[in-house]
């Protein structure tokens, strides 16, 4: 090599490695910057419930991706039945088998039957929003659509028989909105939209709103005090005076894979459809012991 071309090719190197280190140190603040300006990850609130309903409605809790949820819900015969009834014990009762499982963190489907009318419910759940713990998200939002098929055969209403299945057929809508306030309360209020392809009696509406409250107080790690309330918003019916708003009160109790609610309502029917609308006793006269019991099983190999 030409001993003249030494120091270029010197001068050459040295201004290569010298680039080099300032892009890097370049690149470097950059990051930094970006590491300042990009947002923290968000930590959710969670367990603003302990389950995906509390006494007669569902709560803004969804399943975890890939688990299943089996659900029995179970409402004895009313108080005010003699003692030969064992006060309700002995029945009528009616009850609810379902199953429910979660697509993903977010979308959950379920699938039930109700003995009362022979009520199939199936519904899609899902969760929109959640409260962050920084409260830059301050409330849960959760929506749930449903399709609820009345299969009690001939069944004999204010109009007719079903002649068409399309006629057994009620749909419902609703948006529940929850916060948790603090490690002992939450609450939630969810808009309710019911529609029905045909009425029970002949001067009723096909569609009803109401307004459902949930809260929650938690009282030890695993007992919480839960309290429900479904207030019907518009008339629907020409004897309103007949049906009563529901109301639930009872204990949330928490055991291991278990959620188990005990508490007492006035409403007999366990689907929605029913129960918000058609609640024909009164919390004075009507109230009668219930519960839930779920479990939940994980079906993914860890």
């Amino acid at each position: 090599m030409d001993q003249q071309q030494l120091p270029t090719m010197k001068v050459t190197v040295f201004v290569i490695v010298f680039a080099l280190c300032q892009i890097n140190l370049l690149g470097q603040d950059l990051l930094a910057e970006l590491d300042k300006t990009s947002p923290a990850s968000k930590d959710y609130t969670i367990a603003t419930f302990k389950g995906t309903r509390l006494v007669n409605f569902h709560t803004i809790e969804t399943l975890s991706k890939g688990t299943m949820e089996v659900r029995i819900a179970h409402r004895f015969g009313s108080f005010s039945t003699s003692s030969t009834n064992l006060w309700g014990l002995d029945g009528p009762a009616t009850i609810q088998l379902r199953i429910d499982y979660a697509v993903s963190d977010r979308l959950m489907i379920g699938l039930g039957r109700a003995s009362d009318h022979k009520m199939i419910d199936g519904f899609m759940k899902y969760r929109l929003l959640r409260q962050t713990t920084d409260n830059s998200m301050p409330i849960s939002i959760t929506t749930l659509a449903s399709v609820n098929i009345d299969s009690e055969p001939n069944s004999l209403l204010g109009v007719d028989y079903y002649h068409y299945f399309s006629s057994r057929l009620a749909y419902m809508g609703t948006a529940m909105i929850a916060r948790k306030f603090n490690s002992k309360v939450s609450l939630q209020i969810s808009p309710v939209f019911i529609h029905y392809n045909i009425v029970q009696n002949l001067t009723d509406k096909n569609d009803m709103f109401s307004l459902v409250y949930s809260t929650r107080y938690k009282f030890t790690k695993r007992m919480a005090m839960i309290l429900e309330y479904a207030q019907r918003i518009t008339p629907y019916s020409a004897n309103m005076s007949q049906y009563y708003n529901v109301l639930g009160v009872g204990l949330d109790v928490e055991t291991g894979g278990h959620v188990f609610q005990v508490f007492v309502t006035n409403g007999y029917s366990i689907n929605e459809t029913r129960t918000i609308p058609y609640t024909t006793t009164n919390v004075g006269k009507g109230l009668m012991l219930g519960f839930n019991l779920s479990r939940v099983f994980s079906t993914t190999s860890k």
